[in-house]
């Protein structure tokens, strides 16, 4: 089994920008299906934060996706600029980007809460991507349909259920299965158990 030396800071530093940088990566590829009204599912973006989460913890899973947050605004900062204010353009930056994506630290929250670990995984991800959803979906409730309104002539909030809905189910599902499979063969959720202060063993 692979075991991470949580004391090891130069390790923890090394390992959290290597997972957020495939994260990013993953971020960066999109498939569409014919049920997605909008935004696109991604092979497993959120997992590497998922896996940081639960070597480290959850306040250094919440800092790790912070720093994803940031990196994922930066790179869609033309979305920021559709809001006509500034009030909106921050609701944007915080809804849609800050606090989405951060809420994925909170992957690791149910440890030690069941008595299966898989148990555990499965509702942490789900969690987490869900707290993810309920940002976009408020984002586009109160702000999007204010500056982009629906051609389909659906209620707000039911469009913004349907247009975020439709790519995050994919999304939550894929990621939630994939975490489950890599659990049962990698065991991530202990490569920071039992590890001495001083090496890593991988």
């Amino acid at each position: 089994m692979i075991r991470i030396d949580k004391n090891n800071t130069t390790l923890k530093l090394v390992f959290s920008a290597l997972m957020i940088a495939i994260a990013v990566v993953l971020s960066l590829f999109e498939f569409k299906g014919m049920w997605i009204y909008g935004g696109g599912v991604t092979f497993c973006s959120m997992l590497p934060l998922v896996i940081i989460a639960w070597v480290y913890g959850t306040k250094w899973g919440l800092f790790s996706s912070f720093v994803y947050a940031i990196l994922q605004m930066v790179l869609g900062f033309s979305n920021v600029l559709y809001g006509s204010t500034f009030l909106m353009m921050l609701l944007i930056a915080l809804l849609d980007y800050i606090v989405a994506y951060t809420s994925i630290g909170f992957a690791a929250v149910f440890r030690n809460k069941f008595s299966n670990r898989m148990t555990e995984i499965g509702c942490g991800t789900v969690l987490a991507l869900f707290l993810r959803f309920v940002c976009h979906f408020i984002s586009g409730w109160a702000i999007w349909e204010a500056l982009w309104p629906n051609e389909m002539g659906m209620a707000s909030p039911i469009y913004s259920l349907v247009y975020n809905g439709s790519y995050m189910l994919p999304e939550i599902v894929i990621t939630t299965v994939v975490a489950l499979i890599l659990e049962k063969v990698l065991h991530f959720s202990r490569w920071g158990e039992g590890s001495s202060s001083r090496s890593a063993r991988v």
